[in-house]
């Protein structure tokens, strides 16, 4: 069953994955140096990205870094990319990393109270640190000097602007989702989000 990106109606899929023939030679190649990377195929925001092959493959390697190689822990990772999907209601990313969120080690009931809008707990104190920086940059744009310096003294300068990096990364490839209406699978026991209010 495939879960709608956006509530726009009528609703329909704005910018689906191109018919192999009607790639263009930069098209198939991007589509398949995904294919042949980490992630083995071609799917959520790259389907879209894909009518700009180039940005999608510069948007790609930044993705790819800070997914597998950030200094972040992947609990903290997992966690922050679900609050992204939350704040900006995209099924896609939060299909995918709620259930990698649990998988590394967040607790499940933290999901589920991130899932309804609420207060995600219990959460181990590196992850309500970055819980609260992510929220921070959302909802204020930027991050108090009191949970900034705290950021800087539990992950470090390189771990903290990777931290800020990772938030905006995954809010723009939320949007270009949620713009795009790229529809997601849904996964057996995975919930999807509600649009709020709840």
């Amino acid at each position: 069953m495939l879960i709608r990106q956006g509530h726009t109606e009528p609703w329909a899929e704005r910018l689906p994955m191109p018919a192999a023939d009607a790639m263009s030679d930069a098209q198939r190649a991007a589509a398949q140096a995904l294919i042949d990377g980490p992630r083995k195929a071609v799917f959520g925001p790259f389907v879209p990205l894909l009518q700009s092959p180039v940005l999608m493959e510069r948007i790609g390697s930044l993705g790819e870094y800070l997914r597998f190689d950030s200094a972040l822990d992947a609990r903290v990772r997992e966690l922050v990319t679900c609050a992204v999907a939350r704040h900006v209601g995209n099924q896609f990313e939060w299909v995918l990393h709620a259930a990698a969120a649990v998988k590394a080690g967040v607790a499940a009931d933290a999901i589920e109270a991130l899932r309804l809008g609420r207060r995600a707990a219990p959460l181990a104190d590196d992850e309500q640190l970055a819980l609260d920086f992510a929220l921070e940059l959302l909802q204020h744009h930027g991050v108090s000097e009191p949970t900034y310096m705290a950021a800087e003294a539990r992950f470090g300068k390189t771990a903290t602007v990777e931290l800020g990096a990772l938030v905006g990364y995954f809010t723009m490839v939320c949007w270009v989702m949620n713009m795009a209406h790229t529809p997601v699978q849904a996964a057996e026991g995975q919930r999807a989000l509600e649009a709020f209010p709840l």
